[in-house]
């Protein structure tokens, strides 16, 4: 009798433990410190449950006095697996089609350069071939920047930079943001607040007609600043709460993380994840070192619903350029 409580018991708390894996958001447990770094993996969860069931059956057959508890952790696992998977795979494995580039589309890359690791011809050969009218690169200082922008403007595309740099002492400390010309003068803002750790850029157009454009960077969540990654989500969230934002860059959050900053068809306030519109949100962006299916999606390009999504893509050409994430492409339509 004691044993089949003890068993009971054990099967109850991991069957508790694997729905909050799995649905971490329906106990708002989302953002909390451990469950928020297993949820951003969700593709490499299921694969590994996949893996323990099998060891798991495997045990039961050797183990024979423990098969029935052995064999209902199998079952809980597989159940696990199949909704962990499913969800990766409803949110998209990567749709890449774009629709052709009209007069006011906009096409958006997002690049977390790892301190410009690629090297500034890299990524201006990537801005250029995608097209990008806007061009986020987190963990880029303004000297990488520039020639970037030298490079681009020698193929005769005119960018302005705008790099925000809390010191110089790491690469990650500055974030920069590239704007075409062909979307008016750009200012960023000056003395707003902005995420706690790392910098996000707001660009507003001088003239007032065109979309706030803001390249994202907050803190990632480790134990040590998980207080400040909450507070960059909310600040993200609350940045986004008007009219006409375009926001890209390295959100160092999945979909899950961002549950209930925003309403059940927006990512972030009001903005709304591109790669889920396009059908490729379960593609992990970070890190280049794994399959995509097994990676986190963490870098995003979002918008309001002035703008609708025409294309966008995960890049996997560049994993071996030298930074650590994926860059993201996205092509936005305006909706009227």
């Amino acid at each position: 009798m004691l044993r089949r409580l003890v068993s009971f018991l054990l099967l109850l708390a991991i069957a508790a433990a694997l729905f909050v894996a799995v649905y971490p958001q329906g106990l708002g447990f989302q953002r909390e410190y451990v469950v928020a770094q297993a949820v951003a993996f969700r593709g490499a969860l299921a694969a590994v449950a996949v893996v323990l069931t099998i060891v798991f059956l495997f045990a039961g057959i050797v183990i024979r006095p423990l098969r029935r508890f052995l064999a209902a952790v199998a079952v809980l696992l597989v159940v696990f697996a199949a909704v962990t998977g499913g969800v990766v795979v409803e949110r998209g494995l990567g749709g890449t089609k774009f629709r052709a580039k009209d007069a006011g589309d906009v096409t958006v890359l997002a690049w977390n350069t790892k301190g410009g690791a690629p090297g500034a011809a890299a990524i201006a050969e990537l801005a250029a071939s995608t097209h990008a009218d806007i061009v986020s690169l987190p963990e880029t200082r303004k000297a990488t920047a520039d020639q970037v922008a030298a490079l681009l403007k020698k193929s005769g595309i005119t960018m302005t930079v705008l790099t925000l740099a809390y010191d110089q002492l790491s690469p990650a400390d500055s974030t920069s943001l590239l704007v075409s010309s062909k979307l008016g003068r750009y200012g960023m803002e000056s003395g707003a607040e902005t995420t706690k750790i790392l910098p996000t850029v707001v660009a507003r157009p001088e003239d007032g007609t065109g979309p706030v454009i803001v390249a994202v960077h907050p803190v990632a969540p480790v134990k040590a600043y998980m207080a400040e990654w909450r507070s960059d989500l909310s600040y993200l969230a609350k940045l986004c709460s008007g009219e006409n934002m375009i926001m890209a860059g390295d959100f160092n959050s999945t979909l899950d993380h961002q549950a209930g900053l925003g309403s059940k068809s927006d990512a972030l306030g009001k903005c709304r994840d591109a790669a889920k519109a396009a059908g490729s949100a379960g593609v992990g962006t970070w890190p280049t070192n794994v399959p995509t299916l097994v990676g986190t999606p963490i870098d995003h390009v979002m918008a309001t619903v002035d703008w609708r999504v025409s294309g966008m893509r995960v890049i996997t050409s560049e994993d071996g350029a030298g930074s650590d994430h994926r860059p993201v492409v996205a092509q936005l339509t305006p909706t009227s």
